[in-house]
């Protein structure tokens, strides 16, 4: 087992809880309400990466004004909120708590990666809030995946080189963060996190003996 990983930094969406159906149906509702089209495919594209350029995804080339994008982006926030309303703390994915707890227990740090700016309000609601030491989010960093800056940002609050740490991803564009920041990486459950150093299903796939072994 190696005894260098000192930290997991993990993404939220997709690998701690699942709310990428409520962004989904917050979009659409926002994209149908300005006769935008809208597909799950489409919503593909907008995983691990900021509210703006969710946006500009959405968009598609479609030109509006600053302004205009932000009173839309504060409606999909606000159509989001509405469906965070109903998370309850069997919302984790399955396993995450217990690798959590098995991850304290080996005296690994743990850090929150995430773009999303409701990051603190989902982990409070699944009342997994105290099982992590330091939380990034969309309020963070400027830079959002796939720039490494939040992954980087969450390993200084955790006083851990990136090469001591392991990031957990669901998304390409996080998995490519995580390798520009100089971490380890898993990839969890699309086919586009590949690059990863240890791909997965999900988190109760594996164990922290696991992870730590293959990152020696």
């Amino acid at each position: 087992m190696s005894t260098s990983i000192k930290a997991f930094i993990f993404d939220l969406d997709g690998v701690i809880t699942d709310t990428a159906e409520f962004h989904f149906l917050a979009w659409k509702q926002l994209a149908d309400e300005e006769k935008i089209t809208f597909t799950r495919a489409d919503n593909e594209q907008l995983r691990g990466v900021s509210r703006r350029e969710s946006l500009n995804r959405m968009l598609k080339g479609r030109p509006i004004d600053e302004l205009t994008a932000q009173a839309w982006m504060e409606r999909k926030i606000v159509y989001y909120k509405h469906y965070l309303t109903t998370i309850t703390p069997d919302y984790a994915l399955p396993g995450v708590p217990q690798f959590l707890a098995e991850a304290r227990e080996a005296g690994i740090k743990i850090g929150l990666g995430s773009a999303s700016k409701n990051a603190v309000e989902v982990l409070e609601k699944l009342q997994l809030r105290n099982a992590f030491d330091v939380i990034g989010d969309g309020y963070s960093v400027v830079n959002s995946k796939p720039a490494p800056d939040l992954f980087v940002w969450v390993a200084g609050g955790l006083y851990t080189p990136p090469n001591q740490a392991v990031v957990f991803e669901d998304a390409e564009a996080g998995i490519d963060a995580a390798l520009a920041g100089g971490f380890w990486a898993v990839g969890l459950g699309s086919a586009n996190v590949k690059k990863a150093h240890l791909t997965a299903n999900g988190i109760a796939d594996l164990t922290v003996q696991t992870v730590l072994s293959r990152m020696a």
